[in-house]
């Protein structure tokens, strides 16, 4: 169910796309993030920092694109926050000694430290690989595949990476000690 309601805003954008223009659809993007913040906050839930940093960008990509009518800002959008995703994980990890994956995982997994560090860099080098296959879409075809990319191929991507990654940790986790 959450990871269904962390799609809620690109869904609605390719709905919105589908059914009118990359205008409206970066206007409902806007608007679906917020709305995300809104019902976390009415349900008392916590809001993660990534869906903060993910509203600041949409917010600040879709509101250059709705200004200035260019949809060139909202393309980049999703390379700027994959391409923020790893310069922090890298840089917590190079500049603070501190995994953040292992922060975020560690309560649910035990892992041995160099599999914590291959895992840290394996997200660094697939949000970098997501940023750079944004791009090559985003300027390379059209918008409509764009879109159908932002949907179809990113989320199946991510998927991939994640099934990919739980194949990987399977094989390295340590079993709790009595």
């Amino acid at each position: 169910m959450k990871f269904l309601f962390d799609l809620f805003p690109v869904l609605l954008f390719f709905v919105a796309f589908k059914f009118s223009d990359i205008y409206v659809a970066t206007a409902v993007a806007i608007g679906a993030t917020l709305l995300q913040i809104c019902i976390l906050a009415l349900l008392r839930r916590k809001i993660e920092p990534m869906l903060w940093i993910s509203l600041a960008i949409i917010v600040v990509f879709g509101g250059a694109t709705l200004v200035l009518r260019d949809e060139t800002f909202i393309k980049w959008k999703p390379t700027v926050l994959y391409w923020l995703f790893a310069a922090v994980l890298a840089g917590s990890a190079l500049l603070l000694r501190k995994n953040l994956i292992r922060s975020m995982l560690a309560a649910k997994v035990l892992l041995p430290d160099p599999v914590w560090a291959r895992l840290n860099w394996s997200w660094v080098g697939f949000f970098v690989f997501m940023g750079a296959a944004n791009l090559a879409v985003a300027f390379n075809f059209s918008t409509d595949q764009w879109v159908n990319f932002k949907l179809f191929g990113g989320t199946g991507l991510m998927l991939l990476f994640v099934v990919g990654q739980a194949v990987f940790l399977s094989r390295h986790v340590e079993e709790e000690k009595p």
